[in-house]
């Protein structure tokens, strides 16, 4: 009888602490993220002054109430929109997720905001390029609300990812269907690109204009990447159309910025394309400035700027890397083309199709790799899964037809780098440059002979 009464008042004991202890702690997180403060020309806009004062009042209400999760979405948000204006990936990303995860930690009875934060997470794993993750949380938040067109927007994206994208079709339509919108009209126009229309691209991407806000981040990007689309065709005039448009309404962006200084190195402006790049690397920490910057003193022969460049870059994208963001296909595609080392780009490259051996991205990257290292054979079994799509990108059909020509079928390799060299006439790579020097020799033994 003693026995039995000493284990229950041990268990009331222990029940008495826990409640004790749920109620002294239940409103207890982590501690806040701090905002970082934004450095060079986006620290002096009323844009940062409104999103600063706006994300300290978010803070100040977690500090007085931790438990406030609505707050803590809207920060996450907020911190996400920070990554991809400063650039500062690894620090704001890893800090969103954090506040992400403790809202989904609580299982809150708020249904909305359940699905709202799984969304965000979601997109979060996108941006850190964790893609099958992306995919499980994307279903996990359509099980919660399948009529939301968010989530058939990161099940798209992550499907896309993946190479799996027949099924990133029915998403984007779906998310057409319900929200038709900048965000939708975006990835209508890529899945178009990646098959092989690009008129379609072109025409979706000035609908996800239109459909966009003057000013707003959103807006310039697609402006930016409509921009990139006629680049890819060559159409030059229309692309700096739309990077000076993008700069119109937002002066410091830096990736208008950066299609401007792509557009100085087709013209052979060399000493403009410098002056842009290291403006725009000045404004965001991002890696493809840097790149351009070592491609084109490398062009110049200005061995020591490419060498110190070379290694902030790698540098960076370790970075990147520790923080969670897999950034193997950006390192292979570095190591290959500016580092000249198919072996080393090998490494990152198999790491990532290890994840993703569906994605044409992927697929073409080991193309290329094999390629430069005279193995045409695997080169071309990589390039049936890198073409499947019919996509019309200038690069992949020179590389497609190089492969060919050197497997020996001179006739439909020399097409498809005409071809090629038609599509975007600006190209300046190696895969260009051999292209055009094998299909002058093959008209020459024409004429010749």
């Amino acid at each position: 009888m003693k026995k039995n009464y000493f284990y229950t008042a041990s268990l009331v004991l222990l029940v008495v602490t826990g409640i004790v202890l749920f109620q002294k702690y239940q409103n207890v997180s982590e501690p806040i993220p701090p905002l970082r403060e934004r450095q060079g020309p986006i620290s002096t806009t009323s844009e940062w002054l409104n999103t600063k004062a706006a994300i300290q009042g978010l803070q100040r209400k977690l500090r007085e109430k931790p438990g406030d999760l609505k707050s803590k979405l809207l920060l996450a948000l907020a911190y996400m929109q920070e990554a991809r204006i400063t650039g500062e990936h690894p620090y704001y990303y890893p800090a969103a997720l954090q506040l992400v995860e403790e809202i989904l930690d609580r299982e809150p009875d708020d249904q909305v905001l359940v699905y709202e934060a799984t969304v965000a997470k979601a997109t979060i794993q996108l941006s850190l390029h964790q893609f099958e993750a992306a995919l499980k949380t994307g279903k996990a938040a359509l099980q919660i609300n399948n009529q939301g067109a968010a989530v058939y927007g990161v099940l798209c994206d992550a499907n896309v990812e993946l190479g799996h994208y027949e099924e990133a079709i029915v998403m984007a339509d779906k998310m057409a269907s319900l929200r038709p919108d900048l965000k939708s009209y975006s990835r209508v126009s890529y899945l178009r690109e990646i098959h092989g229309d690009m008129p379609g691209a072109i025409e979706a991407m000035q609908l996800a204009i239109d459909a966009g806000f003057p000013g707003l981040e959103q807006t310039a990007w697609v402006t930016v990447t409509l921009g990139s689309l006629y680049e890819k065709t060559g159409d030059l005039k229309n692309a700096e159309a739309q990077y000076n448009k993008a700069l119109a309404q937002s002066s410091n962006y830096a990736f208008a910025l950066g299609g401007l200084g792509r557009l100085a190195v087709k013209q052979k402006d060399y000493q403009t394309a410098e002056q842009i790049f290291t403006q725009a690397a000045g404004i965001i920490p991002e890696f493809s400035f840097q790149e351009e910057l070592v491609r084109l003193y490398q062009q110049q022969n200005k061995i020591i700027k490419a060498k110190a460049t070379m290694e902030e870059l790698l540098e960076g994208l370790e970075e990147d890397q520790a923080a969670g963001h897999v950034v193997d296909l950006e390192l292979a595609n570095i190591h290959l083309q500016l580092g000249k080392d198919p072996d080393k780009a090998l490494v990152y490259a198999m790491k990532e199709y290890k994840r993703r051996p569906d994605n044409i991205d992927v697929c073409k990257a080991l193309a290329e790799i094999y390629y430069q290292k005279q193995d045409y054979k695997t080169a071309a079994t990589y390039l049936k899964k890198a073409t499947r799509t019919s996509s019309q990108d200038a690069g992949l059909v020179c590389l497609d037809g190089l492969v060919k020509f050197h497997l020996g079928d001179q006739i439909n390799g020399t097409h498809l780098i005409q071809k090629s060299l038609a599509l975007n006439p600006y190209q300046n790579t190696t895969l260009s440059t051999e292209g055009r020097n094998l299909v002058s020799k093959a008209i020459s033994k024409i004429l010749f002979h």
